[in-house]
Parts: structure tokens; sequence; C-alpha cells
């Protein structure tokens, strides 16, 4: 977007998170709040943009992109003074300045468009995002005076008794003209509660200068919804959930139960694949064409299934790569492998990859058979069309060559393997 800045606020705590992590850094569905906001701005296309750093701003700053532009609020005194930093490296920029909050994630880029549109054709010197709540704990209240117009905003806790029983609420999301917004600043003082710099003042002073305050009024509020708590993370992350999973579906997927599908944001399932209840995706995941899925699953970071792979119930699946219609249907653990196509793994089998110090691999090739209640000690290979007997435990650096059944604790060599799935 032409003439347009934003500037994102995340220099806050967060204190009533409870938490050493700074607020804008806590995960809603695999991923930082933070970066939910990012994505909007990167698909409207806006630049400049400035995020606001305070609280453990080593920390944030890692999660930014590398060609983001950050300035740090050194004091965290107000929103106030975040946008007054912010706008030193933006000194020589006019026309609208967006501000966003990097703890309210949910925001679409329709909402958004439709409020710098709404901004800029109406000539606004602000435009705030409103929204209308039957019970809005925790909001700033907005101030309309005779003649209906926005005079002002109100925080809940300086509002009195008479002011907190109104519906109509300031989201925070806020569009300014930039020269007016210089201005504004300039007046604000810390004369509330917190002695802190509110930006929300600038719109009282913006209206008795004159300027034009409007609104525009979100659809759905819990779009609009700060984190501010676990509890709300909680709602939040339930919201975002549903549109992953919504998007998924539109794209072929089967999920059985979606309200049981827990499945990360940059997940890529294929279509025709079907998801069963109870299942948990986490990042970096990518699962083929025509698979099974669940229920009682857990595939974590790193896993790979190719096309036509069953991955039952009660697995978890770690750093691992299953390649075409291998099967391991019945509950066990499989870690840092790498399994070739058409293998099958018996109930109850499990991937020792981890020796106390490294994390070993384990490679099973094409067509080969693992009994049920096997342990394969890694590093380990399985040749192909190698077979292990139930209950097996092939120790590390044992490798079993191409053809061999092996049987027993240690595993040992019994047969030629007769096993030809085709």
């Amino acid at each position: 977007m032409k003439n347009v800045a934003v500037i994102i606020l995340a220099a806050g705590k967060g204190e009533r998170m409870k938490s050493d992590t700074p607020k804008v850094l806590h995960p809603l569905c695999g991923r930082p709040m933070l970066n939910y906001v990012i994505d909007l701005i990167r698909s409207l296309r806006i630049n400049p943009a400035i995020t606001v750093l305070g609280y453990k701003h080593q920390q944030v700053r890692a999660f930014l992109p590398k060609e983001a532009r950050f300035v740090i609020q050194q004091k965290i005194s107000g929103t106030g003074d975040a946008v007054k930093t912010a706008l030193i490296p933006l000194k020589n920029f006019k026309g609208t300045v967006l501000i966003l909050y990097a703890d309210i994630p949910l925001l679409t880029q329709e909402t958004i468009k439709k409020l710098i549109r709404y901004h800029i054709e109406n000539k606004a010197d602000v435009t705030l995002l409103s929204a209308k709540i039957d019970k809005p704990l925790g909001y700033g209240r907005i101030l309309r005076d005779e003649y209906d117009s926005i005079c002002g905003i109100v925080e809940e806790k300086d509002a009195d008794d008479f002011q907190k029983e109104i519906k109509e609420i300031n989201t925070g999301i806020i569009c300014f003209n930039k020269t007016k917004l210089d201005q504004a600043l300039k007046k604000i003082r810390p004369n509330n509660r917190k002695k802190e710099y509110y930006l929300t003042d600038a719109i009282s002073i913006i209206y008795k200068n004159g300027g034009l305050v409007e609104n525009v009024q979100i659809v759905d509020h819990q779009e609009a919804m700060g984190i501010n708590s676990r509890l709300d993370l909680a709602l939040a992350n339930k919201l975002m959930q549903k549109r992953i999973n919504e998007k998924i579906m539109k794209n072929g997927v089967t999920l059985v139960d979606p309200d049981t599908a827990f499945i990360s944001y940059d997940c890529l399932i294929g279509e025709d694949t079907v998801i069963y209840p109870f299942t948990v995706i986490e990042k970096n995941v990518k699962i083929g064409k025509h698979c099974s899925v669940g229920p009682f699953i857990r595939l974590r970071a790193g896993t790979v299934l190719e096309d036509s792979v069953t991955a039952g119930n009660f697995l978890e699946i770690s750093r691992s790569r299953l390649s075409f219609k291998t099967l391991i249907k019945h509950f066990g653990y499989i870690g840092d492998a790498r399994i070739g196509r058409f293998v099958n793994i018996g109930a109850g089998s499990v991937t020792a990859n981890y020796d106390g110090v490294n994390k070993n691999k384990t490679i099973i090739k094409d067509r080969a058979f693992i009994g049920s209640d096997t342990i394969m000690v890694a590093p380990v290979k399985i040749g192909k069309k190698a077979m292990t007997a139930a209950g097996s435990v092939v120790l590390k650096n044992r490798n079993i060559p191409d053809n061999i059944t092996v049987a027993g604790v240690p595993a040992k060599p019994i047969k030629k393997t007769s096993y030809n799935k085709k």
C-alpha cells in the first residue's frame, strides 16, 4: 500500500501472562503471535514498518525478519511513548500511520484493508477500529459527544461507573494522519492512574483541535481480541486452530473431528488424506496424499509422511521420514528414522534413538517387515526385505543385511527372509 506506514507495538512484558517469556513470543498454533502480525503486514505490502521492542528486546528481535526495522523503547512508559519512539525513523514520512499490536494476532487482511481505505477515502485525521461487546471487560470505551461524534477514549482502569457501561470499545487498531499524530503526541501527559503516556489520549486532543475522528466497526470482535493472559491465549489458539483446520479441509483433506485435530500453522497435508480424532501435528510436518493419520497420534517437528502412508493410533513420530505405502498402524515410537517404501512396522515397535548424549538414526529399507515389539537401538540399519521376529532387540551398529530374518535378545540371524510383499 502506498503512502502508508505501520507501527507494531511489541515492547510490553505482559504481566498477566505470569511468564519470563515476552508476551508476544507466546505460541499460537505453533508460532509466536508476533509473527502473525508480521505476516499480515507482508500480505498488505506496507512499507515502511517499524516494530517497537522493549522487554527482553534481544529475544524478541530474533523472531523478526532480517530486513525488519525496529526501535527500542528504553523505558516501558505507555503506548504513547512507544509510538513517539517509533516515529523517530519516520520523521520525513507523510501520510497514514497504522498502529498494530503484536498481541492482536487474529486480524485479517480484509479488515485492515477496509480500515485503511475508509480512513484515506474520508480524509480522516483518525480512524478507529471499533467493536460493540456486551461485556467489554478490559477494553477502552469510546466516548461520543452530543452530536454522536467520537470525542475520546477512556481506558477501563480510568473509567467511572457510567463509562464502564458503554458497550462500544476501541480495539487499539488505529489509522492516524501522520502530521496530526505528531502534534497530538507532544501534548499527551501521564495524567492517568498508571502514570503512563496513553496513545488513546491523542484522540481527544485531535478532536478538541477540530480534527475529524471516524471509526470502522469490526464484524467479529474476536478478530481484534488482545492476548493478555493464559485464558486469552487459549481462546485465541482455539480461534486460530479453527481457521487453520477450515483451510486444510477446503484444500481436500478430511478431518473426521476438526475440534480434536490440533495442527500447526505451517503443516502441509495432501489431498484425500484423512486425519482422525485427537491428532497433534506440530510445526514443520509434511503429509502426502491418500494418507491415514491417527487417532491419538503425535507427529513432531521434522516428520514427513509420503503418499499413502498409514500412521495409526497411539503413535509418536519425530524427525522421521516414512516413504510410500509404509504402514505403522499401532502404538509405538519412531524417532530420527528413515523408512523406505512398503515397510510394515508392527505394534509396539520402538526406535531407541537417544543414547544419553546424541540422537542417532535408524534406517529401514524398502519392504522390510518389523515384528511387533521390536526395539531398534540406533544407529542401526535394517536391510531390504529383512524381517525381525516379535520381541527382537536389534543392538546399535548390528546392521541387518537384505533378505535376512533375525530374532531374539539380542537379535541374531535365523534364516533368509521368505517374506516377499508385492
